[in-house]
């Protein structure tokens, strides 16, 4: 009931906060999903030579096995989206994260080349929670000022993924020739990469448990109906004695503070126990947006610069363990074929251990870049002109990888390697949740973010299908031809050209304001901050007090009932929710000295104060 009761009210002084606790859950689903991708990487390689496949030809087949990933997620990508605007987030959510943990199985038990393209092609058409998670995120958090932090907790997720991810490829693959005392089997000589996709199965099943009891629904038009799951994880919680309790702070001079203290603790105990309970309302359905509304000017020009960064960065991720794996020149100062500085060939010629090593070290200082330099750094500067920036920095990346190929001392050359690797890491870190947050403010309306995460998903996903495709048959040209710098060359143009479209963006208003805003992270879960059903909160710019026809539906028997409990304490008192952090300030109104501590129900606000974005 308290879903139709209240806007969330930000006043004057009162600063909105990050919804911690959604994020958390949004993390947990999201984690699982870089974990199983950045596993293949490490072993991909080896794998594709398993399937007796010449070593010239292994830089083809694994650009190859990687672009049918991004081309079938360009099919599905906008069905994703729209499926998420029609049935809402959370089920979308999970149905994904299911599919996406059955494909990498099946990847795993690959018995050929053609098996294992085909499960990666089943993977790509499965993983559409990108856009939707996007999508999520935006709707939790529209405020400006908290979007780069906000924003940056899904790539967050990535990198820590991208940590774990080579760990497990690297040291998992083929575990009974490496682990002959623990994995030496018959299951394992035969399907030798199965273990790292069941190690990623693990995490997935542990983001659809917590998801599934645990992650609200964002979606305006699905956000009141019942869920079973989150029914089931506050049974599950009121059960192990971990759900808090809630409780009333009641500053009142007057003889009725106690039975007035006894009246709120049964009045939320009552509605919190009733929150999901309540029979659902049949939602208003609304038309879905048109392509005319999602594709304004300003959202072309950032999915073209999307595409174009996912094209140049993905090849660059998947080429380089290619790049290391494949052997070094030898001989280089007496082969005749060699012309110095440009014509040469070779690679490392490390093995999968030690490319894992290199991308958990690489993924460990991602994450430090993520979550403490890039949300500073973005607000101090703003997204657009640190988009600008890296967007610069990338050719130049891409034009010195080959040549740490020409270091003779081995060491030397992975330091050299990492080196870049970093800077490669920090550009990545920026670019993409700039764009992001551009991309998402670019919308006119958050009943277009779903459909235009969708588009965004399919169309960035051509240029990742695209990219490894190209850098791949360049790696081979290059190996056969011994022109080492022709792939990374070719993506250096590419990313030369997808810096252009970047000055041609504007930073737009976005759907929170400018206003001031907080990055103290917000824990409490209070039931009354959902906005009013089933309006789009996000178009608007004022609160709404309750009462108001815009915040209390006119068919709510919940409030009729509540009111005729105690018509004479309403009538002496002002309708309108109060909020207020945990502790005392001024009072709120005429004759009001009682104050909702944040964890309690208010009887002259009809709601909890403390408020978040859940």
């Amino acid at each position: 009931m308290e879903a139709y009761l209240s806007e969330k009210m930000v006043k004057p002084g009162e600063l909105p906060k990050l919804p911690v606790q959604q994020l958390v859950i949004l993390s947990l689903c999201r984690l699982a999903d870089p974990i199983s991708f950045s596993s293949v990487f490490p072993y991909l390689p080896e794998m594709i030579e398993s399937f007796n496949v010449p070593k010239n030809e292994v830089g083809r087949w694994a650009g190859l096995t990687s672009a049918v990933f991004s081309l079938s997620q360009a099919v599905t990508g906008i069905f994703w989206g729209r499926a998420s605007d029609r049935f809402g987030r959370k089920p979308v959510i999970l149905v994904g994260m299911i599919c996406v943990m059955c494909s990498g199985l099946l990847f795993g038990f690959s018995q050929s080349l053609a098996m294992a393209i085909v499960a990666r092609s089943l993977a790509g058409a499965s993983n559409g929670n990108v856009g939707i998670l996007r999508t999520t995120v935006a709707e939790l958090v529209p405020q400006r000022e908290l979007q780069p932090r906000a924003f940056s907790v899904m790539p967050l997720m990535w990198t820590i993924g991208s940590i774990f991810g080579p760990v497990f490829g690297g040291a998992l693959a083929n575990p009974a020739s490496r682990y002959p005392r623990v994995f030496g089997n018959a299951f394992f000589e035969r399907f030798p990469y199965a273990l790292p996709n069941l190690a990623a199965s693990l995490f997935f099943l542990v983001g659809l448990v917590a998801g599934t009891l645990f992650l609200k629904e964002s979606l305006d038009t699905k956000k009141y109906r019942r869920d079973y799951g989150r029914i089931l994880g506050k049974a599950i919680m009121r059960t192990i004695g971990k759900q808090k309790k809630s409780r009333l702070r009641l500053e009142d001079n007057e003889q009725s503070a106690s039975w007035l203290k006894h009246r709120r603790i049964s009045s939320a105990s009552t509605m919190n126990d009733q929150e999901d309970f309540r029979p659902a309302r049949k939602p208003v359905q609304k038309e879905p947006p048109s392509y005319r509304e999602v594709f304004s000017r300003q959202s072309n020009i950032n999915l073209l610069t999307y595409t174009l960064l996912a094209l140049h960065s993905v090849a660059y991720d998947q080429l380089l363990p290619v790049f290391m794996h494949h052997p070094s020149q030898l001989n280089r100062p007496s082969d005749p074929g060699v012309h110095l500085p440009f014509k040469f060939s070779g690679g490392f010629g490390i093995d999968s251990d030690r490319i894992g090593i290199l991308f958990t070290i690489y993924g460990v200082a991602g994450t430090i870049i993520q979550f403490v330099i890039f949300p500073p750094l973005a607000r101090h500067y703003g997204v657009l002109n640190s988009l600008k920036v890296v967007t610069i920095v990338f050719p130049l990346v891409y034009l010195a990888t080959p040549f740490t190929a020409l270091i003779s001392n081995p060491l030397n050359q992975q330091i050299v390697m990492f080196f870049i690797m970093l800077i490669k890491c920090a550009a990545t870190i920026f670019a993409f949740p700039c764009t992001t947050i551009l991309l998402t403010n670019s919308a006119l309306s958050l009943r277009l973010l779903g459909t235009l995460n969708g588009v965004a998903t399919s169309v960035s996903a051509v240029g990742r299908a695209t990219g490894p495709a190209i850098g791949g048959t360049m790696f081979e040209v290059g190996a056969v031809k011994g022109w080492a710098i022709l792939p990374w060359w070719v993506l250096a143009g590419f990313a030369m050209l997808g810096a252009i479209p970047v000055w041609w963006l504007v930073e737009m208003e976005g759907f929170g304001g400018s206003g001031n805003t907080s990055d103290v992270e917000d824990d409490t879960e209070g039931p009354g901050e959902i906005t009013p059903y089933p309006e789009e909160s996000s178009q608007r710019s004022g609160p709404v007090a309750v009462g108001s026809p815009e915040s209390v539906p006119k068919d709510s028997e919940d409030m009729d009932e509540l009111a005729r409990e105690d018509e004479g304490l309403l009538s002496s008192t002002r309708l309108r929710r109060m909020s207020s952090p945990i502790g005392l300030r001024a009072s709120p109104g005429p004759g009001g000295d009682r104050l909702s501590n944040g964890l309690g129900h208010s009887r002259s606000g009809f709601g909890a104060g403390g408020t978040s974005y859940h």
